[in-house]
Protein backbone atom coordinates (compact mmCIF):
# COMPACT_ATOMS: atom_id res chain seq x y z
CA UNK A 1 0.00 0.00 0.00
CA UNK A 2 1.31 3.42 -0.96
CA UNK A 3 0.17 6.86 0.15
CA UNK A 4 -0.53 8.02 -3.40
CA UNK A 5 -3.17 5.27 -3.64
CA UNK A 6 -4.92 6.81 -0.65
CA UNK A 7 -4.73 10.20 -2.39
CA UNK A 8 -6.41 8.61 -5.40
CA UNK A 9 -9.13 7.02 -3.24
CA UNK A 10 -9.89 10.30 -1.47
CA UNK A 11 -9.74 12.54 -4.56
CA UNK A 12 -12.14 10.40 -6.59
CA UNK A 13 -14.14 9.02 -3.62
CA UNK A 14 -13.35 5.44 -4.55
CA UNK A 15 -14.85 4.04 -1.35
CA UNK A 16 -18.25 3.58 0.25
CA UNK A 17 -19.36 7.07 1.34
CA UNK A 18 -22.88 6.10 2.44
CA UNK A 19 -22.16 5.58 6.14
CA UNK A 20 -18.76 7.10 6.94
CA UNK A 21 -17.70 7.51 10.53
CA UNK A 22 -14.64 8.81 12.33
CA UNK A 23 -12.72 6.49 14.60
CA UNK A 24 -14.80 8.08 17.41
CA UNK A 25 -18.04 7.07 15.69
CA UNK A 26 -18.94 10.54 14.47
CA UNK A 27 -20.78 10.63 11.14
CA UNK A 28 -18.93 12.06 8.13
CA UNK A 29 -20.39 13.55 4.95
CA UNK A 30 -18.00 14.76 2.24
CA UNK A 31 -19.30 17.80 0.39
CA UNK A 32 -15.99 18.60 -1.35
CA UNK A 33 -12.77 16.57 -1.17
CA UNK A 34 -10.58 19.67 -1.55
CA UNK A 35 -7.89 20.67 -4.02
CA UNK A 36 -5.08 18.18 -4.54
CA UNK A 37 -2.06 20.50 -4.44
CA UNK A 38 0.92 18.10 -4.35
CA UNK A 39 2.93 20.85 -2.67
CA UNK A 40 4.40 21.33 0.78
CA UNK A 41 1.74 21.25 3.48
CA UNK A 42 -1.50 19.25 3.77
CA UNK A 43 -2.45 17.01 0.85
CA UNK A 44 -5.89 18.52 0.12
CA UNK A 45 -6.72 22.20 0.52
CA UNK A 46 -10.07 23.80 1.30
CA UNK A 47 -12.17 20.66 1.73
CA UNK A 48 -15.75 20.90 2.98
CA UNK A 49 -16.93 18.18 5.32
CA UNK A 50 -19.85 17.63 7.71
CA UNK A 51 -18.90 15.87 10.95
CA UNK A 52 -21.90 15.07 13.14
CA UNK A 53 -23.90 17.66 11.16
CA UNK A 54 -21.31 20.36 11.88
CA UNK A 55 -19.88 21.82 8.67
CA UNK A 56 -16.09 22.20 8.54
CA UNK A 57 -13.97 23.91 5.91
CA UNK A 58 -10.22 23.34 5.92
CA UNK A 59 -7.49 20.95 4.92
CA UNK A 60 -7.21 17.16 4.81
CA UNK A 61 -4.00 15.26 5.49
CA UNK A 62 -3.53 11.65 4.40
CA UNK A 63 -1.21 9.00 5.83
CA UNK A 64 -0.89 5.22 5.82
CA UNK A 65 -1.02 5.18 9.63
CA UNK A 66 -2.24 7.73 12.15
CA UNK A 67 1.17 7.69 13.84
CA UNK A 68 2.76 9.05 10.66
CA UNK A 69 1.48 12.45 11.79
CA UNK A 70 4.13 12.49 14.51
CA UNK A 71 6.67 10.64 12.38
CA UNK A 72 6.53 13.56 9.92
CA UNK A 73 6.53 16.15 12.77
CA UNK A 74 3.27 17.77 11.69
CA UNK A 75 2.47 18.56 15.33
CA UNK A 76 5.11 21.33 15.25
CA UNK A 77 4.28 22.68 11.78
CA UNK A 78 1.84 25.61 11.64
CA UNK A 79 0.83 24.61 8.10
CA UNK A 80 -1.13 21.70 9.58
CA UNK A 81 -3.12 23.70 12.14
CA UNK A 82 -6.12 23.92 9.81
CA UNK A 83 -6.44 20.17 9.19
CA UNK A 84 -10.08 19.24 9.76
CA UNK A 85 -9.78 15.54 8.98
CA UNK A 86 -6.94 13.04 9.14
CA UNK A 87 -7.51 10.31 6.53
CA UNK A 88 -5.52 7.12 7.11
CA UNK A 89 -5.51 3.54 5.97
CA UNK A 90 -4.91 2.17 9.43
CA UNK A 91 -5.75 3.94 12.70
CA UNK A 92 -3.17 3.11 15.38
CA UNK A 93 -3.23 6.14 17.70
CA UNK A 94 -5.11 9.34 18.50
CA UNK A 95 -3.67 12.58 17.05
CA UNK A 96 -3.89 15.98 18.74
CA UNK A 97 -3.49 19.60 17.65
CA UNK A 98 -1.26 22.04 19.53
CA UNK A 99 -4.23 23.08 21.69
CA UNK A 100 -4.72 19.41 22.66
CA UNK A 101 -7.97 19.02 20.71
CA UNK A 102 -8.29 15.70 18.92
CA UNK A 103 -8.14 15.71 15.09
CA UNK A 104 -11.02 13.63 13.66
CA UNK A 105 -9.71 10.57 11.86
CA UNK A 106 -11.21 8.50 9.05
CA UNK A 107 -9.80 4.98 8.60
CA UNK A 108 -10.36 4.19 4.91
CA UNK A 109 -9.50 0.53 5.24
CA UNK A 110 -13.02 -0.19 6.47
CA UNK A 111 -14.74 1.43 3.47
CA UNK A 112 -12.72 0.40 0.40
CA UNK A 113 -14.09 -2.52 -1.63
CA UNK A 114 -11.91 -5.61 -1.89
CA UNK A 115 -12.14 -5.44 -5.70
CA UNK A 116 -10.59 -1.95 -5.70
CA UNK A 117 -7.65 -3.22 -3.66
CA UNK A 118 -7.24 -6.23 -5.96
CA UNK A 119 -7.16 -3.97 -9.02
CA UNK A 120 -4.55 -1.79 -7.33
CA UNK A 121 -2.42 -4.81 -6.50
CA UNK A 122 -2.69 -6.02 -10.09
CA UNK A 123 -1.55 -2.64 -11.34
CA UNK A 124 1.51 -2.70 -9.08
CA UNK A 125 2.27 -6.38 -9.59
CA UNK A 126 6.03 -7.08 -9.94
CA UNK A 127 7.05 -5.94 -13.40
CA UNK A 128 9.67 -6.71 -15.99
CA UNK A 129 9.38 -3.22 -17.53
CA UNK A 130 6.23 -1.26 -16.57
CA UNK A 131 3.59 -2.01 -13.93
CA UNK A 132 0.65 -2.38 -16.32
CA UNK A 133 2.51 -4.42 -18.92
CA UNK A 134 0.11 -7.37 -18.64
CA UNK A 135 -3.01 -5.16 -18.88
CA UNK A 136 -2.15 -2.15 -21.03
CA UNK A 137 -3.29 -3.81 -24.27
CA UNK A 138 -6.83 -4.11 -22.83
CA UNK A 139 -7.28 -0.33 -22.46
CA UNK A 140 -10.04 1.21 -24.58
CA UNK A 141 -8.67 2.69 -27.83
CA UNK A 142 -10.63 5.94 -27.45
CA UNK A 143 -9.25 6.52 -23.94
CA UNK A 144 -5.73 5.72 -25.12
CA UNK A 145 -6.01 8.18 -28.01
CA UNK A 146 -7.19 11.00 -25.72
CA UNK A 147 -4.42 10.25 -23.26
CA UNK A 148 -1.83 10.23 -26.04
CA UNK A 149 -2.93 13.73 -27.07
CA UNK A 150 -2.47 14.92 -23.51
CA UNK A 151 0.91 13.22 -23.26
CA UNK A 152 2.15 14.82 -26.45
CA UNK A 153 0.90 18.23 -25.33
CA UNK A 154 2.95 17.78 -22.15
CA UNK A 155 5.97 16.81 -24.22
CA UNK A 156 5.63 19.92 -26.41
CA UNK A 157 5.28 22.10 -23.33
CA UNK A 158 8.49 20.64 -21.90
CA UNK A 159 10.37 21.14 -25.17
CA UNK A 160 9.15 24.72 -25.46
CA UNK A 161 10.51 25.77 -22.06
CA UNK A 162 14.13 26.18 -23.30
CA UNK A 163 12.77 28.19 -26.23
CA UNK A 164 11.22 30.72 -23.85
CA UNK A 165 14.55 31.08 -22.06
CA UNK A 166 16.42 31.55 -25.35
CA UNK A 167 13.96 34.23 -26.41
CA UNK A 168 14.72 36.16 -23.24
CA UNK A 169 18.44 35.89 -23.89
CA UNK A 170 18.11 37.02 -27.53
CA UNK A 171 15.54 39.80 -27.06
CA UNK A 172 12.87 37.75 -28.84
CA UNK A 173 14.99 37.06 -31.92
CA UNK A 174 13.17 34.03 -33.32
CA UNK A 175 15.65 33.55 -36.19
CA UNK A 176 18.52 33.25 -33.72
CA UNK A 177 16.56 30.85 -31.54
CA UNK A 178 15.77 28.64 -34.53
CA UNK A 179 19.43 28.67 -35.61
CA UNK A 180 20.61 27.60 -32.15
CA UNK A 181 18.00 24.84 -31.87
CA UNK A 182 18.75 23.53 -35.35
CA UNK A 183 22.46 23.49 -34.58
CA UNK A 184 21.79 21.43 -31.46
CA UNK A 185 19.61 19.07 -33.47
CA UNK A 186 22.29 18.68 -36.16
CA UNK A 187 24.76 17.69 -33.44
CA UNK A 188 22.50 14.89 -32.18
CA UNK A 189 23.02 13.65 -28.61
CA UNK A 190 26.81 13.52 -28.71
CA UNK A 191 27.66 16.89 -30.26
CA UNK A 192 24.40 18.73 -29.68
CA UNK A 193 25.61 20.82 -26.76
CA UNK A 194 28.81 21.86 -28.55
CA UNK A 195 26.92 22.77 -31.74
CA UNK A 196 24.48 24.79 -29.66
CA UNK A 197 27.34 26.77 -28.09
CA UNK A 198 28.90 27.28 -31.52
CA UNK A 199 25.62 28.74 -32.81
CA UNK A 200 25.31 31.00 -29.76
CA UNK A 201 28.83 32.31 -30.33
CA UNK A 202 28.05 33.57 -33.87
CA UNK A 203 25.72 36.60 -34.06
CA UNK A 204 22.96 35.60 -36.44
CA UNK A 205 23.28 38.88 -38.36
CA UNK A 206 26.69 37.68 -39.59
CA UNK A 207 25.11 34.62 -41.22
CA UNK A 208 22.80 36.92 -43.15
CA UNK A 209 25.72 39.04 -44.37
CA UNK A 210 27.75 36.01 -45.43
CA UNK A 211 24.93 33.85 -46.79
CA UNK A 212 25.96 34.46 -50.40
CA UNK A 213 29.16 32.45 -49.76
CA UNK A 214 28.47 29.04 -48.26
CA UNK A 215 32.19 28.49 -47.57
CA UNK A 216 32.19 31.54 -45.32
CA UNK A 217 29.39 30.13 -43.18
CA UNK A 218 31.07 26.73 -43.17
CA UNK A 219 34.35 28.34 -42.08
CA UNK A 220 32.58 30.10 -39.19
CA UNK A 221 30.89 26.92 -37.99
CA UNK A 222 33.89 24.61 -38.36
CA UNK A 223 36.24 27.23 -36.94
CA UNK A 224 34.12 27.90 -33.86
CA UNK A 225 33.79 24.14 -33.34
CA UNK A 226 37.59 23.87 -33.15
CA UNK A 227 37.87 21.82 -36.33
CA UNK A 228 40.27 24.30 -37.98
CA UNK A 229 42.78 24.57 -35.14
CA UNK A 230 45.38 22.13 -36.47
CA UNK A 231 47.78 22.46 -39.38
CA UNK A 232 46.94 20.35 -42.44
CA UNK A 233 48.15 20.13 -46.05
CA UNK A 234 44.61 19.93 -47.37
CA UNK A 235 43.91 22.95 -49.64
CA UNK A 236 40.22 23.17 -48.69
CA UNK A 237 41.19 23.11 -45.01
CA UNK A 238 43.68 25.93 -45.55
CA UNK A 239 41.09 28.02 -47.37
CA UNK A 240 38.51 27.55 -44.63
CA UNK A 241 41.05 28.35 -41.92
CA UNK A 242 42.16 31.51 -43.70
CA UNK A 243 38.54 32.56 -44.20
CA UNK A 244 37.71 31.92 -40.55
CA UNK A 245 40.66 34.00 -39.39
CA UNK A 246 39.63 36.84 -41.71
CA UNK A 247 35.97 36.76 -40.59
CA UNK A 248 36.98 36.60 -36.93
CA UNK A 249 38.93 39.84 -37.35
CA UNK A 250 36.28 41.44 -39.58
CA UNK A 251 33.48 40.86 -37.09
CA UNK A 252 35.69 40.98 -33.97
CA UNK A 253 34.56 37.52 -32.89
CA UNK A 254 35.96 36.55 -29.50
CA UNK A 255 37.98 33.36 -29.22
CA UNK A 256 35.96 30.53 -27.67
CA UNK A 257 37.03 27.23 -26.23
CA UNK A 258 34.36 24.56 -26.25
CA UNK A 259 34.68 20.88 -25.50
CA UNK A 260 35.91 18.89 -28.49
CA UNK A 261 33.38 17.57 -30.99
CA UNK A 262 33.19 13.81 -31.15
CA UNK A 263 33.69 11.53 -34.15
CA UNK A 264 33.93 8.33 -32.12
CA UNK A 265 30.96 5.92 -32.34
CA UNK A 266 29.29 8.05 -35.01
CA UNK A 267 28.37 6.73 -38.41
CA UNK A 268 30.38 8.70 -41.01
CA UNK A 269 27.26 10.51 -42.28
CA UNK A 270 26.81 11.91 -38.75
CA UNK A 271 30.41 13.16 -38.41
CA UNK A 272 30.45 16.76 -37.14
CA UNK A 273 32.22 17.90 -40.33
CA UNK A 274 29.32 16.65 -42.47
CA UNK A 275 26.56 17.96 -40.21
CA UNK A 276 28.12 21.42 -39.89
CA UNK A 277 28.58 21.64 -43.66
CA UNK A 278 24.92 20.71 -44.15
CA UNK A 279 23.88 23.36 -41.63
CA UNK A 280 25.99 25.94 -43.47
CA UNK A 281 24.38 25.00 -46.79
CA UNK A 282 20.92 25.26 -45.22
CA UNK A 283 21.50 28.87 -44.19
CA UNK A 284 23.24 29.74 -47.45
CA UNK A 285 20.24 28.50 -49.45
CA UNK A 286 17.32 29.57 -47.24
CA UNK A 287 16.77 33.18 -46.24
CA UNK A 288 14.10 34.02 -43.64
CA UNK A 289 14.05 30.39 -42.59
CA UNK A 290 12.02 31.05 -39.44
CA UNK A 291 9.13 32.56 -41.42
CA UNK A 292 9.15 29.61 -43.80
CA UNK A 293 9.15 27.15 -40.90
CA UNK A 294 6.23 28.87 -39.18
CA UNK A 295 4.19 29.10 -42.37
CA UNK A 296 4.82 25.48 -43.41
CA UNK A 297 1.51 23.68 -42.89
CA UNK A 298 2.33 20.35 -44.50
CA UNK A 299 4.99 17.73 -44.17
CA UNK A 300 5.78 18.12 -47.88
CA UNK A 301 6.72 21.80 -47.43
CA UNK A 302 8.95 20.99 -44.48
CA UNK A 303 10.73 18.23 -46.38
CA UNK A 304 11.35 20.67 -49.21
CA UNK A 305 13.01 23.19 -46.87
CA UNK A 306 15.58 20.67 -45.71
CA UNK A 307 16.56 19.06 -49.02
CA UNK A 308 20.18 20.04 -48.39
CA UNK A 309 23.55 18.47 -49.19
CA UNK A 310 27.01 19.10 -47.77
CA UNK A 311 29.47 21.18 -49.80
CA UNK A 312 31.11 19.55 -52.86
CA UNK A 313 34.38 18.91 -50.98
CA UNK A 314 32.55 16.63 -48.56
CA UNK A 315 31.21 14.47 -51.38
CA UNK A 316 34.62 12.77 -51.31
CA UNK A 317 35.60 13.39 -47.69
CA UNK A 318 34.37 12.75 -44.17
CA UNK A 319 37.41 14.35 -42.55
CA UNK A 320 40.14 16.66 -43.83
CA UNK A 321 43.15 15.01 -45.51
CA UNK A 322 41.30 11.70 -45.99
CA UNK A 323 39.51 11.01 -49.25
CA UNK A 324 36.62 8.55 -49.47
CA UNK A 325 34.45 7.13 -52.26
CA UNK A 326 32.21 9.83 -53.72
CA UNK A 327 28.79 10.06 -52.09
CA UNK A 328 26.18 12.79 -52.02
CA UNK A 329 25.94 13.81 -48.37
CA UNK A 330 22.28 14.83 -48.46
CA UNK A 331 20.16 15.12 -45.35
CA UNK A 332 18.15 11.91 -45.17
CA UNK A 333 14.37 11.79 -44.73
CA UNK A 334 14.88 10.12 -41.34
CA UNK A 335 17.11 12.99 -40.22
CA UNK A 336 14.58 15.57 -41.44
CA UNK A 337 11.96 13.73 -39.39
CA UNK A 338 14.15 14.19 -36.30
CA UNK A 339 14.50 17.90 -37.09
CA UNK A 340 10.73 18.27 -37.43
CA UNK A 341 10.01 16.36 -34.22
CA UNK A 342 12.70 17.93 -32.02
CA UNK A 343 12.99 21.47 -33.40
CA UNK A 344 10.32 22.53 -35.89
CA UNK A 345 7.22 21.42 -34.00
CA UNK A 346 8.42 22.78 -30.63
CA UNK A 347 9.25 26.17 -32.15
CA UNK A 348 5.94 26.28 -34.05
CA UNK A 349 4.19 25.48 -30.78
CA UNK A 350 6.14 28.11 -28.83
CA UNK A 351 5.47 30.77 -31.46
CA UNK A 352 1.75 29.98 -31.63
CA UNK A 353 1.62 30.14 -27.84
CA UNK A 354 3.28 33.57 -27.89
CA UNK A 355 0.56 34.70 -30.32
CA UNK A 356 -2.22 33.17 -28.19
CA UNK A 357 -2.94 30.62 -30.90
CA UNK A 358 -3.68 26.92 -30.54
CA UNK A 359 -1.30 24.76 -32.59
CA UNK A 360 -1.65 21.34 -30.98
CA UNK A 361 -3.99 20.03 -33.70
CA UNK A 362 -1.57 21.14 -36.42
CA UNK A 363 1.32 19.47 -34.58
CA UNK A 364 -0.59 16.19 -34.26
CA UNK A 365 -1.50 16.24 -37.96
CA UNK A 366 2.13 16.78 -38.97
CA UNK A 367 3.34 14.02 -36.66
CA UNK A 368 0.77 11.62 -38.05
CA UNK A 369 2.47 12.12 -41.44
CA UNK A 370 5.82 10.93 -40.06
CA UNK A 371 6.88 7.33 -39.50
CA UNK A 372 7.20 6.28 -35.85
CA UNK A 373 10.60 6.25 -34.19
CA UNK A 374 12.23 2.87 -33.84
CA UNK A 375 13.94 2.43 -30.49
CA UNK A 376 14.01 0.13 -27.48
CA UNK A 377 11.10 1.85 -25.72
CA UNK A 378 8.78 1.70 -28.72
CA UNK A 379 9.73 -1.94 -29.32
CA UNK A 380 8.90 -2.82 -25.70
CA UNK A 381 5.44 -1.25 -25.98
CA UNK A 382 4.98 -3.25 -29.17
CA UNK A 383 5.91 -6.43 -27.27
CA UNK A 384 3.10 -5.68 -24.80
CA UNK A 385 0.51 -5.09 -27.52
CA UNK A 386 0.72 -1.32 -28.11
CA UNK A 387 1.61 -0.66 -31.74
CA UNK A 388 2.63 2.65 -33.29
CA UNK A 389 1.60 3.81 -36.74
CA UNK A 390 3.18 7.26 -36.74
CA UNK A 391 5.43 9.66 -34.83
CA UNK A 392 2.53 11.13 -32.86
CA UNK A 393 1.91 7.75 -31.26
CA UNK A 394 5.60 7.00 -30.67
CA UNK A 395 6.26 10.47 -29.18
CA UNK A 396 3.36 10.09 -26.76
CA UNK A 397 4.62 6.66 -25.69
CA UNK A 398 8.08 8.10 -25.00
CA UNK A 399 6.46 10.72 -22.78
CA UNK A 400 4.39 8.04 -21.05
CA UNK A 401 7.41 5.86 -20.31
CA UNK A 402 9.79 8.61 -19.22
CA UNK A 403 7.42 10.81 -17.22
CA UNK A 404 4.89 8.34 -15.83
CA UNK A 405 6.03 4.71 -15.95
CA UNK A 406 9.63 5.42 -14.88
CA UNK A 407 8.39 7.62 -12.03
CA UNK A 408 5.64 5.20 -10.90
CA UNK A 409 2.96 7.85 -11.51
CA UNK A 410 0.34 5.19 -12.26
CA UNK A 411 -2.37 6.99 -10.30
CA UNK A 412 -1.85 10.16 -12.33
CA UNK A 413 -1.99 8.21 -15.59
CA UNK A 414 -5.26 7.76 -17.50
CA UNK A 415 -4.27 4.16 -18.26
CA UNK A 416 -3.54 3.36 -14.63
CA UNK A 417 -6.79 4.95 -13.45
CA UNK A 418 -8.78 3.08 -16.10
CA UNK A 419 -7.26 -0.23 -15.05
CA UNK A 420 -8.13 0.51 -11.43
CA UNK A 421 -11.72 1.21 -12.39
CA UNK A 422 -12.34 -1.85 -14.53
CA UNK A 423 -13.37 -5.24 -13.22
CA UNK A 424 -11.08 -7.55 -15.09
Amino acid sequence: MKEDFLHYLWKYKKFDTSNLQTTNNQSISIQHSGQYLQLAGPDFFNAQIHIDNQKWAGNVEIHLKSSDWYLHHHESDAAYENVILHVVWEHNMVIYRKDNTEIPTLALKEYVATETIIQYQKLLFPKTWIYCESQIATVDAFLLRNWQERLYFERLERKSNPIALLLQQTQNDWETVLFCLLAKNFGLNTNGDVFFKVAQSIPFSILGKESNEVENIEALLLGKAGLLNLEKEDVYFKNLKSTFQYLSVKYQLPACEFESVQFFKHRPDNFPTIRLSQLANLYASQSNLFSKVIQADSIKKLYALFQITASPYWQTHYQFDATSPKKSKSISKAFIDLIIINTILPIQFAYAKSQNQDSIEKAVQLLESIAPEQNAIIQKFHDFGINTNNAFESQSLLQLKNEYCNKSRCLECAIGMELLNCNK
